[in-house]
């Protein structure tokens, strides 16, 4: 029992009790005094007998003890005050801090059973209320007026209590009753809501008077739609829904074709069934089997329909697709995606998801979304997504349309587009290119004329010229691509020009590749180029030979193309007539099919740096389209290439006879005696031009542009011939001779210009005109005049 057992027993003894120990004590001293004789030591013995009963009745009550021999009673005061205050949260810690025990009610506030001081409190709620517990235990009594916990403000009393004083007792009282109706609200208009609409339920609080103040998405988009949902505070709910006869609940928008709903109804005050009220709807399930019978129903409908449909249901997983959508979007049999999600590539699937989750919530509306399919490039496509009801599981229905053939056509047009204008701009490049050319060949070729083999800078300008000469072979190039060079077409036999361009082939292609040439029966006859034909087949050769770096075959091969057998090709951009195919196959590495679409491009190559100037196969398009043709590529990795060829049969009008083959002309003389008037309007070509002809014995006036042409041409009493060029500023060449020949209907021109002389003589319209394509040389130059003037003489002779 410890120090308290003697201090607890002399309390209990009686008085009687006493006396006779007194006495015991008082005989215990006579003995000791007649055993020793010492009265000193009886003295202090007596003495120090009375100071130890003295101490242990001082102590006693300085320290009360419980009685002997028995457990301290319960305290049932501080279960009372506990049990006694349900709308009061109470906690009692002893004199360690530990919690000795709690109401529920103070768990619920506190968010558990914590050991106060230390609770959740806002801003300095903590520090005050540990303040109150040391006042408590120093007065008895201590508390805070405001603390906060959360949204919940509090009121808070700390008392000692205990037999000994030795417990805290912590009481909390609400200021006012937490507002039910606001936190719904806070709820519903956050992650609550959402939630609820997730899972189809759709949430709305109402007020005593009928009207809406909130409502998560589900019900605003069903009752309201996308467009009103913004707008839906203190609106009529009960204009929002209606009853049919049979007493069924629909929202009233969705009309004739609604789903039904169940409506459940919680008063936020039991007590007042007309104060504020919460609504919970979910749609009406329908029986399992007609579930399956109207799913069962729907699908064989989809089956039969020729658009892309797909059934998703309310978790996001297919439950049917039509074999229009596997189609569009590239599903192989047998293997079905389960989510919407693996159809398309990484970036949408989070769009594609929430738009289907956001429909799947109740809207029955649709909307679209351009997503990218996975594994058919980056061109986006349009799924719409519309909500559905009564269809069982299913709860979105996805349309995909078939947009392979289209998107084909875009590319192709796209392509051609891209194709035609690449070619004005190459056609205006090399026209400029030709006006620099043409001035640095004259050059080379006057300073030539002062040099003669052997001198120190003869070799250094026939250099220049030999550069010259090919920068004009690149020009002439550009102009073939973009289909403005000058042709001389015939009517001619494709087997014809293979087997005269047959032998240079095999000197290309060289000894690994072997040759192959196979001919059609029944080809028709075209008009073409045969030089530009064979440039067509030499061009093909070559890139079929560097595609075969191990060796392999090259095959030429012709056929007979039927206006039956286009309109089988279906191909939209050859109209149906007969043509004459040329095929030129190899057995090479093949193109991949990111660079198919672009090898007809002007300067796309993907040989090494210094080994291809990237203008073959576009001189090929260029030469082809010029001719009314049409040619395809068509490859595959590690199975060769194929490049076709269609050009059109020709049929001779009756009564026209064809067209016999051009004469070679006998070499003309490059000196001459006349007047010329020289109008040009590049400087440095009309310097050259002018220093040529004065050079080959001609009288030459210069104009710098049309107008000038035309003041030169009043004040001149005699003029033998008019050199111009076709496109100048303010008036071109074409506009001044016409003003010319209006006052002179003989004068003899010669046009020169960087184009195709085919192109401008249609523009052109002007009968006995001769023409001189840029870049010329000044041979060229003097011969192309002196023909002017003998088929000028030619024809006032004949005339």
């Amino acid at each position: 029992m410890g120090a308290a057992g003697p201090l607890s027993a002399i309390q209990g003894l009686s008085r009687i009790d006493l006396a006779l120990l007194g006495g015991l004590a008082l005989v215990s001293v006579g003995l000791l005094f007649w055993a020793t004789g010492d009265a000193v030591l009886a003295a202090g013995f007596l003495a120090g007998l009375a100071l130890a009963a003295g101490g242990m009745i001082l102590a006693r009550r300085l320290f009360p003890a419980a009685a002997v021999g028995e457990a301290a009673p319960t305290d049932w005061s501080m279960l009372r005050a506990a049990v006694n205050h349900d709308d009061i949260a109470i906690a009692i810690t002893d004199r360690a801090g530990r919690l000795v025990c709690a109401n529920d009610l103070f768990a619920t506030w506190m968010g558990g059973f914590v050991t106060p001081p230390g609770l959740p409190l806002e801003g300095r709620g903590a520090e005050l209320l540990k303040n109150a517990g040391r006042t408590a235990w120093r007065d008895g009594e201590g508390g805070v007026d405001e603390i906060a916990v959360g949204p919940l403000q509090l009121r808070a009393q700390v008392l000692r209590s205990g037999q000994a004083e030795d417990y805290l007792i912590w009481r909390f009282s609400a200021h006012e009753r937490l507002d039910l109706a606001g936190e719904i609200v806070r709820h519903l208009d956050g992650p609550a809501g959402r939630t609820l609409a997730q899972a189809g339920v759709m949430a709305a609080l109402v007020s005593a008077e009928g009207r809406l103040r909130v409502a998560n998405q589900a019900f605003l988009l069903r009752a309201l739609g996308e467009e009103d949902a913004l707008h839906y505070a203190g609106r009529d709910v009960a204009g929002m829904l209606r009853l049919d006869d049979a007493g069924a609940l629909y929202f009233a928008r969705e009309g004739d074709r609604a789903t039904p709903v169940r409506m459940l109804q919680i008063p936020l005050t039991p007590a007042d069934t007309h104060g504020p009220m919460l609504l919970a709807m979910l749609d009406e399930e329908i029986g399992p089997a007609d579930r399956g019978t109207a799913q069962s129903y729907i699908e064989t409908l989809l089956s039969l329909l020729p658009f892309g449909l797909a059934l998703v249901d309310r978790d996001g997983r297919f439950l049917y697709m039509n074999r229009a959508f596997m189609r569009a979007a590239g599903v192989a049999d047998g293997k079905k995606p389960r989510y919407p999600g693996d159809l398309v590539v990484g970036e949408d699937k989070g769009p594609l998801a929430d738009m289907i989750r956001r429909h799947s919530s109740g809207q029955q509306v649709g909307g679209d979304l351009s997503i990218r399919l996975a594994g058919q490039g980056d061109e986006p496509v349009s799924m719409r997504v519309v909500g559905v009801r009564g269809l069982g599981e299913a709860a979105v229905l996805l349309s995909l349309k078939d947009s392979s053939e289209e998107s084909r056509l875009k590319r192709q047009v796209a392509q051609a587009s891209k194709m035609q204008a690449v070619g004005q701009l190459a056609g205006g490049v090399a026209h400029d290119f030709n006006n620099i050319l043409t001035a640095v060949l004259g050059s080379c070729d006057l300073m030539l004329m002062r040099h003669t083999p052997g001198d120190s800078d003869y070799d250094d300008i026939q250099q220049i010229r030999s550069n010259a000469n090919r920068a004009a072979s690149l020009t002439r190039q550009l102009l073939a691509f973009s289909r403005q060079q000058t042709l001389r077409p015939q009517i001619l036999q494709l087997p014809d020009v293979i087997s005269e361009v047959s032998h240079l082939l095999k000197r290309l292609i060289g000894d690994t590749v072997q040759l192959s040439v196979h001919h059609g029966r029944g080809l028709g006859a075209v008009r073409a180029d045969p030089g530009q034909l064979e440039q067509v087949i030499i061009n093909l050769a070559v890139n079929a030979r560097d595609a075969m770096p191990g060796g392999g075959t090259l095959t030429i091969e012709t056929y007979p193309v039927s206006a039956a057998d286009v309109r089988q090709m279906g191909n939209e951009f050859m109209p149906p007539a007969d043509y004459s195919a040329l095929k030129v196959s190899d057995t090479g590495t093949g193109i991949p099919a990111e660079v198919l679409p672009k090898i007809f491009e002007p300067f796309f190559t993907t040989k090494d740096v210094g080994k291809g100037t990237g203008l073959g196969l576009s001189t090929v398009y260029g030469i082809i389209k010029q001719s009314a043709g049409f040619i395809f590529a068509d490859s595959k990795p590690g199975a060769g290439t194929n490049f076709t060829i269609y050009l059109p049969v020709h049929r001779a009008e009756s009564g026209v006879p064809a067209t016999p083959p051009p004469t070679a002309k006998a070499k003309k003389s490059q000196w001459g005696t006349g007047t010329i008037l020289l109008v040009e309007d590049e400087d440095m070509v009309r310097a050259v031009a002018e220093r040529a002809l004065t050079r080959a014995g001609y009288t030459v006036v210069t104009a710098s542009q049309g107008e000038e042409g035309l003041e030169r041409f009043a004040a001149m009493d005699k003029i033998d011939l008019v050199i111009s060029d076709v496109v100048m500023p303010t008036m071109d060449g074409p506009t001044m001779v016409r003003a010319m020949r209006a006052k002179r209907a003989n004068l003899p021109v010669l046009f020169m210009s960087g184009y195709a002389e085919e192109q401008l003589r249609q523009s052109i319209n002007i009968d006995d005109v001769a023409f001189l394509p840029k870049p010329f040389s000044v041979a060229q130059l003097a011969e192309a005049v002196s023909m002017a003037l003998d088929d000028a003489a030619h024809r006032v002779g004949h005339g």
